[in-house]
């Protein structure tokens, strides 16, 4: 059974980037696709990016696009979430999940393992 884990999370003043980092033992990651999910206070929990098994293919949310991009090194069996230009909206706890196929996908009951998640915090 796979684990997830999240890391790089942090506190940073708008504009500034981080870098999440999401490491997957007990199992491969290469297989399947990979997504970035974020869910902020109050609200429910929403797709931010996906990457295909091999890298070839990515979706980005549209409020993210332009600023945040999805990675991953399947030799390290780690996929990242490099986020840049952040803005106080993008506060969450930031969440990567493995895809029950190849393909990456918006859709989150398409995933069937989790992280516990990473907060992220974006000071105005």
């Amino acid at each position: 059974q796979v684990q997830l884990a999240e890391s790089g999370g942090g506190v940073v003043q708008a504009g500034g980037s981080l870098r999440l980092s999401c490491a997957a033992s007990g199992d491969t990651l290469s297989s399947y696709g990979m997504g970035w999910f974020r869910q902020a206070p109050g609200k429910e929990r929403e797709f931010v990016a996906a990457v295909n098994r091999n890298d070839g293919m990515t979706h980005t949310a549209d409020s993210v696009k332009g600023r945040f991009t999805i990675s991953r090194d399947n030799a390290k069996n780690t996929v990242y979430l490099e986020m840049n230009s952040l803005k106080p909206e993008d506060t969450a706890v930031y969440y990567c999940a493995r895809g029950r196929t190849y393909q990456p996908t918006t859709i989150q009951t398409e995933y069937d393992y989790w992280g516990q998640g990473t907060q992220v915090t974006v000071s105005s």
